[in-house]
């Protein structure tokens, strides 16, 4: 299939927005599109290879409403300039913002998205699960060092690799500095994130390093339970709720590993993990971590025996109407 000419063709194809437009064998400036791999709210993403013989890459280029939303722009614009200043092996690497406001050239990395895997395996190993979550942690350490809030922390955001190597994606919801802050009706409306938002997000209050260390928490829990922590279909009600405990879901889990994702889900800030290093720390030493009486636990347990309680009760009254009819019959036949 011919292509079509880098310059003038190719960036009328992405102002447009012409997606049915962008196949395999096009041209769009010094990159030739290979296949689409993913799409979002905001962008395609195209596997390319760089005909400057810088091998393969990955191009964003965003939707045709983006220009038209200021909020989705914004989005797009964000992600682009914090992407490009980070510069670690646990972060896809941004390789050039060129075309202007059109696409944005990043690394190729041939892994799948932690969704995918948590679709097709429902839950995964506690190793294993450890092993991802210390990678994500690792690379949270360093934008929190650097001062930038993922801020969109959730399994589609996640890129798992060969040996479990991991990448972050989507800087679009990140802050730094004075970076304007998004409210959670923006950030749920953008990313479908609120599954992940912490109790402070969602109160609409400040959010820092620690709200990024919660959601690692929630996707943490997922996957060595194959359960979101919180399913009510409203987000807020788990302000006043606490989960399942990991245990009673999986009984192998150890109480220590039970106890890092607790910490790691405190409503309150202030309770939880203060930084990812002292997270990371505990996972990469369980048999060190103390294992406290948590009222999370106490909570459940005493709603399972109020349930018990409950449905004993209802038996009972169940069965009167059956008693007296008994002894109905019993005194009749005297």
């Amino acid at each position: 299939m011919p292509s079509n000419t880098p310059d003038n063709n190719s960036r009328a194809m992405v102002s447009e927005g012409l997606e049915s437009a962008i196949k395999p064998g096009d041209q769009i400036g010094h990159y030739r599109i290979l296949a689409p791999v993913a799409h979002s709210k905001t962008a395609l993403v195209y596997h390319a290879a760089d005909l400057r013989g810088g091998g393969d890459v990955a191009i964003k280029i965003p939707h045709p409403d983006v220009e038209k939303d200021q909020n989705l722009s914004d989005w797009f614009r964000r992600g682009r300039e914090i992407g490009s200043r980070l510069n670690h092996p646990g972060i896809i690497r941004v390789v050039a913002a060129e075309g202007g406001e059109d696409y944005l050239v990043m690394e190729w990395f041939g892994g799948k998205s932690l969704r995918e895997i948590l679709h097709q395996e429902k839950r995964l190993a506690p190793e294993r699960a450890v092993g991802i979550a210390v990678g994500v942690g690792e690379a949270l350490e360093y934008m929190h060092t650097n001062a930038i809030v993922h801020r969109d922390l959730q399994p589609e955001n996640i890129l798992v690799g060969a040996g479990d190597h991991v990448k972050l994606i989507e800087f679009g919801g990140a802050a730094k500095g004075q970076a304007r802050r998004l409210t959670f009706t923006k950030v749920a409306q953008l990313t479908g994130a609120s599954a992940y938002l912490s109790a402070e997000e969602l109160l609409g209050k400040h959010s820092d390093a620690r709200s990024d260390i919660y959601a690692l928490g929630m996707i943490l829990y997922e996957m060595v339970t194959g359960k979101n922590p919180f399913p009510q279909p409203d987000p807020k009600d788990r302000l006043m709720s606490y989960p399942v405990p990991p245990r009673e879901l999986d009984a192998g889990l150890s109480p220590q590993l039970q106890e890092v994702i607790y910490r790691a889900l405190e409503h309150d800030p202030k309770k939880r993990y203060q930084t990812a290093h002292e997270f990371v720390l505990d996972l990469t030493h369980l048999d060190r971590v103390g294992v406290t009486d948590r009222v999370e636990v106490r909570y459940w347990k005493k709603g399972r025996a109020s349930r018990w309680k409950k449905v004993l009760m209802y038996s009972a009254l169940a069965l009167v109407p059956l008693v007296i009819l008994g002894l109905l019959l019993y005194f009749a036949r005297g």
